[in-house]
């Protein structure tokens, strides 16, 4: 039995480790397992609080999301407002607009009928004044004729113009 490699293999893998365990290298492990495991722990633990830190910052991001969100609605809503209003005041603005041009029109088109029928009287009491002009010195004569055309001149005038 001493004469076999395998005994001497294993008597030396039992000193082996029988002078790790003297040493304390188990200790060691167990201690650089145990200081692992803390690292692993912390490290767990940190990235749960970034995690919730994450979530957290979501949660604000996805409220302030929704704030804008209504902000712009109500902007939206106030600029087709303002919109409207203002459409509407346009129009009003033309439709006062052409209502006074349309009078403008109106009072340019009456003036023009009322100057027309003064130059259409004008022109009948100057053909009738000359009309009865050759007519009174046709039939009278003297001085008598020319005082009757003057007054008859003068009445034509006076009850035309």
């Amino acid at each position: 039995m001493f004469m076999e490699a395998e005994t001497w293999v294993a008597l030396a893998f039992v000193v082996f480790v029988a002078g790790l365990g003297y040493i304390g290298v188990h200790k060691i492990i167990g201690k650089s397992l145990d200081d692992r495991a803390a690292r692993i722990k912390a490290d767990i633990d940190e990235a749960r609080k970034l995690r919730d830190e994450a979530a957290q910052l979501l949660a604000d991001y996805q409220r302030k999301r929704r704030e804008a969100e209504g902000e712009a609605q109500l902007i939206v809503a106030g600029a087709k407002a303002e919109a409207e209003r203002m459409a509407a005041e346009a129009k009003a603005k033309i439709e006062e607009f052409v209502a006074r041009r349309t009078k403008m029109a109106e009072t340019k088109i009456a003036q023009a009928e009322a100057q027309a029928t003064a130059d259409v009287r004008s022109a009948a009491a100057d053909a009738a004044i000359a009309a009865a002009e050759k007519i009174l010195s046709a039939e009278t004569k003297g001085k008598l004729a020319g005082e009757l055309i003057a007054k008859g001149i003068d009445d034509v005038r006076k009850k035309l113009n």
